[in-house]
């Protein structure tokens, strides 16, 4: 590989893993300190810490395709593909359920809004890293 392929290679691993700090990141403050988050989703006590933890874990979760696109994103294209449509679904899916709430949620509109900006920068990362590795 030549050395602008190899500075392209580090360049998609650099922004794929900004993406991966930024959800384990999230991960790790909604498992550690559910609390501080459960008025941001409307959420209450026990069931609502569950459930903030809960977003927590799948945040963990969802890093695996990631990781595999970081280590090799050429050779794992389908990987660093497969991160991008979950990107675009989070993105998409976050606009449908804050266009859906009615007045009244002030607070869980934030959260929304904030998760969609999280994704929409996570979205472009993927796609520069994406465009990066094409051959």
């Amino acid at each position: 590989m030549s050395g602008n392929g190899e500075a392209r290679l580090w360049a998609a691993r650099l922004l794929i893993g900004l993406v991966i700090l930024w959800n384990l990141q999230a991960a790790f403050a909604f498992f550690a300190a559910p609390g501080r988050y459960t008025s941001g989703f409307e959420l209450a006590g026990i069931p609502g810490q569950a459930a903030v933890r809960g977003v927590g874990v799948l945040f963990g979760m969802w890093n695996v395709p990631y990781l595999v696109a970081c280590w090799q994103p050429r050779r794992n294209r389908l990987a660093l593909r497969e991160a991008l449509a979950m990107q675009v679904m989070g993105w998409i899916g976050e606009g449908v359920i804050l266009s859906g709430l009615g007045p009244g949620h002030a607070l869980l509109q934030a959260a929304l809004l904030r998760f969609i900006v999280f994704d929409g920068v996570g979205l472009a990362l993927l796609v520069a890293a994406l465009w990066i590795t094409r051959t």
